[in-house]
C-alpha cells in the first residue's frame, strides 16, 4: 500500500514497535472538547431526523403507535450503533491512538501484509474513504440549511431568504478555514454544552405531560411491534430513522484528538441522555395533540416544541451549533486528506499549518474549496433541508457498512476472538447495517445519487493514483542501476566539490535518477552525496529515536531513511537539522537538494487502462511540488526530469 511495505536497505520490518500519543488534560476539559468538536453532526439530527421519518418523501401517520415504533427504533439504534458498535467495540482498535477507516485500514494492512484477502479490504477501506468525503459535502448543506429554515418562525419574512442566507453562511465558513480554528475553536465545547442542555430542557418540558412514553420507547417490543403492524413501511421508516445516528462515525474518527474514555464518557452521560430527551419530548409533544394538529406539527416538531418567548435565541444556538458541526466534518476532511496523501493514496496537495500548537489543526485550499463549491452546488439543487434528506444517509450507512468489515477482520484475524464470541456480535452488526443500507438505498432514484456518484467518482481517483504510483516505480526500478556499482564507478572519474548534495529518492535502493542525470551533464559530485527516502508508515507517529537510519556506503556517499507517521508534517530540513550520523552536521547554505520530476508518457503497456492513465498523468501534473511538501528551502533546490511510460 505504501513504501513501507518494501524491504529496503537498512533491514527494518514494519512490524517495528512505535510510540503513540496521548490527548492531554483533565477528563472534563477533554469531555467539554469532546462534546464541542466530536458530537455536532449527530447533535443536529433533532432538527429534522423524527421531522423526516413522518414527514418526509415517505409519510407516516403521526399516530401513537407510529411515533413509539419509531422513537424506540431510535432509542435502539444508538444503543446498537452508536454505543455498542462504535463507543464499547470499534473505539479498541486503534491504530497508536488514532482512529477512523484509513487508520484502521493501515493497522490491519501492517498485520496482515501478504494476506491473499488484503486487497479486497485495502479497496474497502478506500470506498469508505471516498464516501465520507460525499458526506463532508452533504453534511454542511444539511445541517446549515435546517438551522436556517428555523428563521421563518422569527418571522414569516424570513422564508425566502432562507436559502441565500444558509448559502452566506457556508461561503463564510469555508473563507474562514485559512485562518484556523484555534480561536474560535475554545468556544465550541461551551456552545455545544449550551446546545445540549437546551436540547434536554425542551425535551423534558414536553415530557412532564406524558412522562410514561418514556418506558414505551425503552421498550424494544415497541419497534418490533412496528415492523409486525407495517412490515415494508418500517424498512422505509429505517432510510430516515439512520439519520439520528449519523456522525456515529465521528466518535472513532477523532478518537485520536480526545481519546476513547473523554468519548465514551460525554457520549454515555450528556449527549445520548440529551438527544433522547429531546426525541421524546417531540413525540411526547405529537401525541398531546389532536389528530389535525399531529399532521400540521408533524412538519417542523423541533422548533414547534420550542415556546416563543425563547424562540430567537434558541434558533441562533441551533444555528451556531449547525456552524460546528459543520466545521467538524471540513476539519474532519483536511485530516482525512493529510492521511490519505501520506499513506500514497492521494498526490500531494498544498497543506497549510494553523496552528503552533495543535498539529492537527491544518488547512488543505484544494479541499477547501472543491467543498465549498460541491456544498453550496448541493444547497443549490436541493434548496430545502427535506430535499436534502433524499441524499442524506445513503454515505453514512456505507461507511458504517465497511466498518463492520474491517472490525470483522480485527476480531477474528488480529484479537483472534474465538468464533462463539465474535459471530454473534458481527451478526447483530451486519445485519442492523444490512438494514439501514437497503433502506437508505431507497432513496437513490430521489437524491441518494448523489453522494454514491461523488463517492464513486473519489474511489476511482484515489485507486488510479495508487496504482498509477506503484507502476511508476515498478518501470523506474527497472532502469535503476545498483549503488556499489555507481559508486565504483561515478567517484573516481567525477569532480567532487565543497558541499552536501540530497538526492530525494522514492525507492530505498538503487540509484535515483536525479543523480544519474546529475552526473550525466554536470560531471561533478559533491563531498558528501546523501541519497534520502522519506518513509510514511502504517501509524500516526514515529518514535524521534527511530526517526532516521544512516548506512555509510563509502567514498562520501550515504543512504539516509526519516521515517514519519501518517499524522506527522514532513519537515525534511528540521529533521535533519537534528541528524549526527552521516558526518558533519548539516549546514542549509552549503546543502543542495536534488529532485526528480517525472513527464508521464501513456503507452499500451499492460497496466492501467488508457484513460486512467490520462486522469494519472493529470494529477500527477497537479501535484504539490515535493520542494514545498517536504519544506525545503526553494533557495537550494534543483529540479531534474525525466520521462516515464506507464
Amino acid at each position: 500500500m505504501v513504501a513501507s511495505q518494501a524491504a529496503d536497505d537498512f533491514g527494518h520490518s514494519d512490524q517495528d514497535q512505535h510510540h503513540g500519543h496521548a490527548p492531554q488534560g483533565s477528563l472534563l476539559a477533554l469531555c467539554v472538547g469532546t462534546i464541542g468538536v466530536v458530537f455536532g453532526d449527530i447533535g443536529t439530527s433533532p432538527i429534522y431526523a423524527f421531522r423526516e421519518t413522518f414527514a418526509g418523501h415517505h409519510p407516516i401517520d403521526p399516530d401513537p403507535m407510529h411515533i413509539k415504533g419509531v422513537l424506540s427504533l431510535v432509542f435502539w439504534s444508538m444503543m446498537i450503533v452508536v454505543t455498542f458498535k462504535y463507543v464499547f467495540t470499534i473505539m479498541k482498535a486503534d491504530n497508536k491512538g488514532e482512529g477512523g477507516s484509513l487508520a484502521l485500514l493501515a493497522l490491519i494492512n501492517r498485520q496482515t501484509a501478504g494476506a491473499k484477502w488484503t486487497a479486497p479490504i485495502v479497496m474497502l477501506g478506500v470506498f469508505a474513504t471516498a464516501l465520507f468525503y460525499g458526506d463532508s459535502m452533504i453534511t454542511p448543506a444539511m445541517s446549515i440549511l435546517s438551522a436556517a429554515e428555523g428563521l421563518k418562525y422569527v418571522s414569516t419574512g424570513f422564508d425566502p431568504w432562507i436559502v441565500p442566507i444558509a448559502i452566506a453562511i457556508i461561503a463564510a465558513l469555508f473563507a474562514f478555514q485559512s485562518r484556523g480554528t484555534a480561536k474560535v475553536g475554545q468556544w465550541f465545547g461551551p456552545i455545544m454544552l449550551l446546545y445540549f442542555a437546551t436540547l434536554s430542557g425542551l425535551g423534558i418540558m414536553h415530557l412532564i405531560k406524558m412522562p410514561l412514553i418514556v418506558f414505551d420507547v425503552l421498550n424494544p417490543l415497541n419497534a418490533l411491534y412496528f415492523f409486525y403492524v407495517d412490515g415494508f413501511t418500517a424498512f422505509v421508516a429505517m432510510g430516515t430513522v439512520v439519520l439520528a445516528v449519523t456522525g456515529a462515525e465521528a466518535l472513532y474518527a477523532d478518537m485520536g484528538h480526545f481519546g476513547r474514555r473523554p468519548i465514551k464518557f460525554s457520549w454515555l452521560f450528556f449527549v445520548l441522555p440529551a438527544l433522547m430527551l429531546n426525541y421524546m419530548g417531540q413525540g411526547a409533544m405529537i401525541l398531546t395533540m389532536t389528530p389535525a394538529e399531529a399532521q400540521e406539527a408533524i412538519r417542523d416538531p423541533f422548533f414547534l416544541m420550542v415556546p416563543d418567548m425563547i424562540s430567537t435565541p434558541v434558533i441562533i444556538l441551533t444555528i451556531l451549533a449547525a456552524i460546528i458541526a459543520s466545521q467538524a466534518v471540513i476539519s474532519g476532511a483536511f485530516s482525512l486528506t493529510q492521511q490519505a496523501i501520506q499513506l500514497g493514496f492521494m498526490p500531494r496537495l498544498s497543506i497549510q499549518h494553523t496552528s503552533e500548537k495543535a498539529a492537527g489543526q491544518i488547512y488543505i485550499p484544494a479541499i477547501n474549496w472543491g467543498l465549498a463549491v460541491m456544498v453550496l452546488l448541493l444547497v443549490l439543487f436541493f434548496q430545502s433541508s427535506s430535499n436534502l434528506a433524499a441524499a442524506y444517509g445513503i454515505a453514512v450507512t456505507g461507511a458504517m457498512f465497511i466498518d463492520t468489515c474491517l472490525i470483522a477482520v480485527v476480531l477474528v484475524t488480529l484479537w483472534k476472538w474465538p468464533k462463539w464470541k465474535a459471530l454473534p456480535i458481527l451478526a447483530l452488526f451486519f445485519i442492523v447495517d444490512f438494514a439501514y443500507f437497503g433502506a437508505n438505498l431507497l432513496k437513490v432514484p430521489s437524491g441518494g445519487w448523489v453522494p454514491l456518484l461523488i463517492g464513486l467518482v473519489i474511489f476511482t481517483l484515489l485507486t488510479t493514483w495508487s496504482r498509477g504510483r506503484a507502476l511508476m516505480r515498478e518501470r523506474m526500478a527497472e532502469s535503476t542501476m545498483p549503488m556499489e556499482i555507481f559508486i565504483k564507478s561515478a567517484a573516481n572519474s567525477a569532480t567532487r566539490v565543497p558541499g552536501t548534495a540530497i538526492f530525494m529518492a522514492s525507492s530505498a535502493s538503487g540509484v535515483p535518477s536525479a543523480l544519474l542525470h546529475n552526473i550525466k551533464h554536470n560531471k561533478i559530485l559533491h563531498e558528501r552525496v546523501l541519497i534520502l527516502t522519506v518513509q510514511i508508515e502504517d501509524m500516526p507517529f514515529v518514535d524521534p529515536a527511530d526517526r532516521v537510519f544512516c548506512k555509510d556506503l563509502g567514498e562520501g556517499f550515504f543512504r539516509v531513511k526519516l521515517r514519519f507517521g501518517f499524522l506527522e508534517e514532513t519537515d525534511v530540513p528540521a529533521t535533519l537539522d537534528k541528524v549526527d550520523l552521516c558526518g558533519p552536521k548539516f549546514e542549509m547554505m552549503h546543502t543542495s537538494f536534488f529532485l526528480s520530476r517525472q513527464t508521464l508518457i501513456a503507452s499500451k503497456i499492460p497496466g492501467m487502462a488508457i484513460w486512467r492513465e490520462k486522469v494519472f498523468a493529470w494529477m500527477l501534473r497537479n501535484a504539490a511540488n515535493a520542494m514545498e511538501f517536504f519544506k525545503l528551502p526553494s533557495n537550494r533546490v534543483v529540479e531534474l526530469g525525466s520521462q516515464v511510460e506507464i
